[in-house]
């Protein structure tokens, strides 16, 4: 007689069992999951991201042997009128004056560094200019409005000198070409970083050049990137909390009023919080 062919396999229950268990596993996962990638967006993470662009930036400038920093601003969307859901970026900058087209030609004039790509903060966390805060606070009735502010809250440097301390020193920045955005100059950059409006307008470029405040050009309205001195401090915020108020024209009196400055130790370039 032949002898039976053993048969290997699962029976039905068993298989419902190890279904209920990885569905089990699943559900207990997902929340760590979503803790994991949470972190990602929470203000402290946003620190650590800082903390590395600013111990980056003070290296650009001791390699360099020029200014440099980081810049905070926030990218081009067209769907967003008042860039209130635009991503903000963290861009490292470096002084360039010299003339066209391998320079600014401005004393005061910045370029984007080559072969560093603009760091994006996460969607959920934001930063601005406490110097600027401060200074409207003034006025007890102040709430930010319109395109012009946001953009001048949302976007300001952090520079250092070449031997690594942080200074303050007038900002102005340009695309590496150093072509000014007016009818007067009619040449074209092709830099993916900072560029005239039509550029950037035609996804040639990811951020506007502060050619815009004021609307000294009159073609142009008035986008709130102008020159600046450079910052020693900022607020890290909530964009969802601060959209909310904002929509409500509460935006500093419902959630940046209870913010803390932070500020940058000018001889080591680290974060002191103020509290």
């Amino acid at each position: 007689m032949l002898p039976k062919t053993r048969q290997s396999g699962v029976t039905l229950m068993e298989m419902t069992v190890v279904a209920a268990v990885v569905a089990l596993l699943v559900g207990f996962g997902l929340p760590a999951v979503r803790t994991f990638y949470g972190s990602f967006e929470s203000g402290g993470s946003v620190r650590g991201l800082i903390s590395a662009g600013l111990a980056s930036a003070r290296a650009v400038a001791a390699k360099e042997q020029r200014y440099a920093g980081i810049r905070f601003q926030k990218a081009y969307n067209p769907d967003d009128p008042e860039q209130l859901k635009a991503s903000q970026y963290m861009v490292f900058i470096v002084h360039d004056p010299d003339p066209p087209p391998y320079g600014t030609d401005l004393a005061n004039g910045f370029r984007a560094v080559e072969g560093l790509k603009p760091i994006k903060l996460p969607d959920a966390i934001g930063v601005m200019d406490s110097t600027l805060i401060r200074e409207n606070i003034i006025d007890p009735f102040w709430e930010p409005s319109g395109l012009a502010e946001l953009n001048d809250l949302t976007t300001f440097s952090i520079i250092f000198s070449p031997s690594g301390k942080m200074i303050i020193h007038d900002v102005r920045v340009r695309n590496r070409d150093g072509y000014v955005d007016s009818a007067v100059d009619t040449n074209i950059s092709s830099d993916g970083v900072f560029n005239k409006k039509v550029q950037v307008d035609s996804e040639v470029g990811m951020f506007y050049q502060d050619d815009y405040f004021g609307a000294f050009w009159s073609s142009y309205p008035d986008l709130g990137l102008g020159p600046e001195p450079a910052r020693n401090s900022f607020i890290i915020y909530d964009r969802k909390e601060f959209r909310q108020a904002y929509e409500k024209s509460r935006g500093y009196s419902d959630c940046l009023v209870r913010l803390v400055p932070i500020y940058i130790n000018p001889y080591t370039g680290t974060m002191i919080s103020a509290d």
